[in-house]
């Protein structure tokens, strides 16, 4: 823990999917991060987490991964992530080494400092210093499984988003329901994961909402993808992005269209 007369200085676990499809989630969550007080750093080591490898059953390759985000991610107060899929799995490591005890030890030390971004600014750092933002328009909330079931991650982003002016949140129904996507689920079972998608976005539309949100670009791909296949003028984002006040660009999917 830091000394509460510093700065705590934060490790920002960025994802593969930001990285490489939408960096702007990630300047968005060092905006936040630093609006909060924190010194926040990316580490050099960081590739992917793991968990499309463990998913597939390849735990050779998944500890590997996980060796080199744990050895990355070492030497500060905490580690926080966008996502809480990637965030739900670096709580996976010290299982997943767990025939290994002196890796082990260091990712329990590592997954006791690691959050995923929303539930790090409300229940870590009191979400008390957010930069204003504005953002005039009817949005709903997809809660994706791995955050709200692994992390228990559904009442911070709305409790962050109560803060921006001129938003106005309308629950959809089964928002807790899965979207289909679920990484390789959707690559192995494509029917289903199409029907749950539709089902997901007809959800979405019965709201009225202009923009949908999450915590999870890979459920956000998969919902924008789908939405703008149904036809649907619903825009697509990243929580973070409409707390950073970065929301009003193109949504996700929109800058290949």
């Amino acid at each position: 823990m830091p000394e509460p007369s510093r700065s705590p200085r934060v490790a920002l676990f960025v994802t593969c999917l930001a990285d490489l499809l939408r960096p702007q989630v990630g300047f968005a969550a060092v905006k936040l991060l630093e609006a909060a007080g924190c010194r926040v750093e990316v580490p050099e080591g960081q590739t992917c987490c793991g968990q499309p490898a463990y998913n597939s059953g390849d735990r050779a390759d998944a500890a590997a991964l996980a060796r080199q985000t744990i050895a990355a991610c070492e030497g500060y107060d905490y580690v926080v992530l966008p996502s809480g899929s990637c965030a739900g799995m670096l709580h996976q490591y010290p299982q997943l080494l767990a025939d290994d005890p002196a890796w082990a030890e260091r990712a329990r030390r590592l997954t006791a400092r690691t959050h995923e971004l929303t539930s790090f600014l409300t229940d870590v750092l009191g979400a008390k210093a957010l930069p204003p933002a504005r953002f005039d328009h009817t949005v709903t909330y997809h809660d994706g499984c791995a955050g709200l079931r692994e992390l228990g991650v559904k009442r911070q982003p709305r409790q962050l988003l109560a803060q921006v002016t001129g938003l106005n949140l309308i629950e959809m129904r089964d928002t807790d329901v899965c979207c289909g996507f679920g990484g390789t689920f959707c690559v192995k079972y494509p029917e289903l994961s199409t029907r749950m998608v539709s089902d997901k976005c007809a959800n979405i539309a019965a709201t009225g909402a202009e923009v949908v949100l999450a915590g999870e670009l890979g459920c956000l791909f998969n919902i924008a993808g789908r939405l703008a296949r149904e036809g649907r003028a619903v825009k697509a984002l990243h929580v973070a992005e409409v707390l950073a006040g970065m929301g009003d660009g193109p949504g996700i999917g929109e800058e290949r269209s």
